[in-house]
């Protein structure tokens, strides 16, 4: 028989009482007698999977995984053994032969056994197990993730976001066991990986380019440097087409080699474009608008020189908390 440890940060749930558990997992009293048996440490439990695939006995999933050169569905694993006597049986709560209760967290669905208490509890809608308890989170269907209520009714919906892989470290997100962090554009990556790129000052969503968190402070600081930094005469009043990743418009924006200012929402986080079609009849000439637009600024050749609305006051907000995003839900 083969028992191995390593480390992770997880929980396949289980609870039930003393005598039988129940498929969406319960936890069991804190004085309920058990033996101080820690299997591995992934979790603390008193019984081990006979895995279907490999034919071996390992405590868990994670074990299993680090091991092998396949992974192991936990939903397939049909008989447990008890890590006190050693005796062979079906998925229950407690050894049917000394009486070991395995964990005081159970969950049948999920193969789960914890005797830790995380306030596990098991999602019908994501099918999988929980920690964190059941009250502080609700599932978004459209998500199709469990999410902190403090993002209920104000979250960006991105359909089964969790169905994919982290796009910094490409691991499973679903039925990921560290924690999330949804950003402000609805997309997700793991925490770890979210500070990991702020600490290298990549601030843009590796999916869409939208900003991660909210740089309005940053932009006021650009708005300075740039009022500060004029440009030579000859490139003064060059004017530039940007798109805003933040905004997603389209403006003409005064050419600078620090930034290109959205002139929507005052982000940076902008690239050159095109010229809109809509500025241009069907023989390619400039349309009255374009034209008027032209006129104006031919008319006030300092328009450019001064920082206007560097600072508006409608952008003045506390963006101590660096972003708009939230916590998600990790895997028991």
């Amino acid at each position: 028989m083969k028992y191995l440890h390593s480390m992770s940060n997880s929980s396949d749930s289980m609870g039930s009482a003393a005598g039988a558990g129940t498929a969406n997992g319960t936890v069991l009293p804190e004085d309920c007698n058990l033996q101080p048996i820690l299997a591995c440490t992934h979790y603390e439990r008193h019984c081990a999977f006979v895995t279907p695939c490999c034919h071996k006995v390992y405590v868990c999933r994670f074990c299993h995984n680090e091991n092998e050169n396949h992974e192991l569905n936990r939903h397939s694993v049909t008989e447990v053994e008890c890590l006190q006597c050693r005796s062979r049986q079906p998925i229950v709560p407690n050894c049917l032969k000394c009486g070991m209760l395995f964990g005081r967290y159970f969950c049948e669905i999920c193969r789960m056994y914890d005797d830790k208490d995380k306030q596990q509890f098991h999602c019908e809608a994501c099918g999988i197990c929980r920690v964190g308890g059941r009250d502080k989170y609700f599932h978004c269907p459209k998500c199709d993730m469990c999410l902190g209520k403090e993002l209920e009714g104000s979250h960006q919906c991105v359909e089964r976001v969790t169905h994919s892989n982290c796009p910094v470290c490409l691991e499973d997100l679903h039925t990921s066991t560290m924690n999330l962090k949804v950003l402000p554009c609805g997309h997700i990556t793991h925490l770890f990986c979210w500070k990991e790129m702020i600490q290298k000052g990549i601030f843009a969503c590796p999916l869409c380019g939208h900003c991660s968190t909210d740089m309005t402070d940053f932009w006021h600081e650009l708005d300075e440097e740039i009022a500060n930094t004029p440009m030579p005469e000859e490139y003064r009043n060059i004017l530039v087409w940007i798109l805003c990743k933040d905004c997603h418009q389209v403006s003409e924006t005064p050419f600078h080699v620090i930034g290109l200012r959205c002139a929507m929402c005052g982000s940076y986080n902008t690239c050159r474009t095109a010229e809109p079609a809509a500025l241009r009849d069907a023989h390619g000439q400039p349309t009255d608008e374009l034209l008027d637009g032209e006129d104006a600024r031919a008319g006030d050749d300092n328009a450019h020189d001064s920082a206007e609305d560097v600072y508006d006051a409608d952008r003045g907000r506390d963006a101590h908390d660096g972003d708009r995003g939230g916590d998600a839900h990790h895997d028991a």
